[in-house]
């Protein structure tokens, strides 16, 4: 392949990363393809990709997400070796606080029959971390040996009430969790005897009223931005709450698939009383769980909900003593993080999707998701374990 052409198929590999061109792609890439990104770039997606699918979702795409960036290409060299070097820059912004990026770049392009085989990408990652939130400052995070990503909300002498800086550690948390592979379950709870009284009202007090719409917005952005990651990411939820939890901050309610109340839980939406129309995924969720007509009387008349009531009604999943609550949330999510975790992503995909699809959308993409799953090592290994009489070893592969 001669230098001319090398330099065509590194354009249109820009041009349709660019564009976020999946055909494109296909057609510049080699089906054998491989990738590296530089190591130590942010959110763990540094590392080696497998094939072009996997450095697409992984890693183009993952990028995508969360900076709206491309690669700017200014000079192209070919190697004695036959590959191709390309030193450019990326030039964008992070999506979620605006900052510009400004990172150079060198990539090694290797061919084969026409097509870019492997991309070895090194770029200046601290640039890119910089443009990141800083250091979590409301939420406390951590990812246990055992893949468990604990998710904290760590304000407990202002009872965990949501400021800018939560909403916006919710968005930075929620893309750790969608970018690292290791997660494989979370596990929300709230420091303190509450789980979060919902929007800090000494925020508002402290606005000019006339902004007061402006701060909202500026707030709910980054807030429903990660609640909508958390409902894609290919994991379970378990949410563990206690004491109050009001306002917007049901929504961390629901964005789990299993939510673990303490006998001391209430719940309340407080929005009418505040003349506010709400935030959190409400005017969604609340009706999905718990039907029409409780919804509307939870919201408008501001009805509180003990533990025991959501329970009956929906709204959470088990109601436990509240010296019990930590341990039965913990040995959750330890439950799961053991589980078929690809198994677990399909489902989640097939259970979100239900509420806009057909019957007949929904059976054809439970043979997709069936297909997908049965292609899986955790499927062998379960039928391995079920010959040899013993609970199968799922690694979420």
């Amino acid at each position: 392949m001669n230098l001319p052409d090398q330099c065509d198929a590194a354009e249109r590999l820009y041009a349709a990363l660019a564009r976020g061109d999946r055909h494109a792609l296909d057609d510049v890439l080699h089906p054998d393809f491989t990738g590296h990104a530089t190591a130590g770039f942010p959110l763990g997606l540094g590392g080696d990709y497998a094939s072009p699918a996997d450095m697409q979702a992984s890693f183009w795409w993952a990028i995508g997400r969360t900076w709206a960036a491309s690669a700017e290409p200014a000079e192209m060299h070919g190697l004695d070796d036959g590959r191709l070097v390309v030193l450019g820059t990326y030039r964008g912004s992070e999506r979620a606080t605006g900052a510009e990026l400004e990172a150079a770049f060198v990539h090694l392009l290797s061919f084969r029959e026409g097509r870019i085989v492997r991309v070895e990408q090194l770029t200046d990652s601290a640039a890119w971390a910089a443009t990141l939130p800083d250091q979590l400052s409301t939420i406390a995070y951590r990812v246990d040996d055992d893949g468990i990503a604990h998710v904290r909300l760590d304000r407990p002498e202002v009872r965990n009430a949501i400021d800018l800086a939560l909403a916006t550690d919710t968005l930075t948390v929620a893309r750790r969790i969608q970018a690292d592979a290791s997660v494989r379950a979370v596990l929300i709870t709230g420091a303190g005897p509450h789980f979060t009284v919902g929007g800090d009202i000494s925020t508002f007090l402290e606005s000019d009223p006339d902004q007061l719409g402006d701060l909202l917005r500026s707030m709910t952005t980054p807030f429903h931005e990660g609640f909508r990651i958390l409902a894609e990411v290919d994991v379970p939820i378990v949410t563990a709450t206690r004491g109050a939890v009001a306002g917007g901050g049901i929504g961390y309610v629901y964005a789990s698939d299993v939510s673990i109340a303490s006998e001391t839980t209430r719940f309340v939406t407080a929005f009418s009383d505040l003349g506010l129309s709400g935030d959190g995924g409400w005017s969604y969720h609340l009706p999905r769980r718990v039907g029409l007509a409780r919804a509307t009387a939870i919201t408008l008349l501001n009805r509180p909900v003990p533990a025991t009531q959501a329970l009956d009604i929906g709204l959470v999943t088990d109601v436990v003593p509240d010296d019990e609550l930590d341990e039965a949330a913990l040995e959750l999510a330890r439950t799961l993080a053991r589980g078929p975790t690809r198994a677990y992503a399909k489902m989640r995909r097939l259970l979100r999707d239900t509420w806009g699809a057909s019957l007949s959308d929904q059976l054809r993409r439970e043979t997709e998701q069936l297909h997908a799953s049965g292609a899986t090592r955790d499927i062998a290994e379960a039928i391995t374990a079920f010959g040899e009489k013993r609970r199968p070893n799922f690694e979420g592969r």
